[in-house]
C-alpha cells in the first residue's frame, strides 16, 4: 500500500512539472503561415502586436511595449514584403546583408 501511494504522489509530482505555463501569463496566438510587413517591420494580429527585426519576432500587448521573444513555434511559415518591389517580395529576407553587399558595391 506504501508503494502504490508513494509513486502515486511521484507520478503526480512528475506530471505537474511537465506542464507549460503560458509567458508572461499571457497566452500569444500563432502567427497566421504567411505575413506580409508594410514599410515598419510591425504586425498587428489577434490583440497582440508583432515586431520582426533580423530574423526574429518579438509580440506584446501595446506597441509601447515591453517586448518579448515570439517562441520560435510561433513564427510564420513565409514572410513577404510589400513594396520592396521584385528585389525582396515574396520570400523570408534577412536585411543585414544587404549592408555587407553594399559595402562591397
Amino acid at each position: 500500500m506504501k508503494r502504490i501511494v508513494i509513486v502515486t504522489l511521484l507520478a503526480a509530482s512528475l506530471l505537474t512539472a511537465c506542464v507549460v505555463m503560458p509567458r508572461h501569463g499571457v497566452v500569444v496566438p500563432y502567427l497566421p503561415p504567411v505575413v506580409v510587413l508594410d514599410v515598419e517591420p510591425y504586425y498587428y494580429y489577434d490583440g497582440f502586436h508583432y515586431h520582426y527585426n533580423r530574423d526574429r519576432w518579438y509580440y506584446s500587448s501595446s506597441r509601447g511595449g515591453p517586448w518579448y521573444d515570439l517562441p520560435r513555434d510561433h513564427y510564420p511559415k513565409e514572410l513577404r514584403f510589400k513594396g520592396r518591389g521584385g528585389r525582396h517580395g515574396g520570400r523570408d529576407h534577412d536585411d543585414r546583408h544587404d549592408d555587407d553587399r553594399d559595402r562591397r558595391d
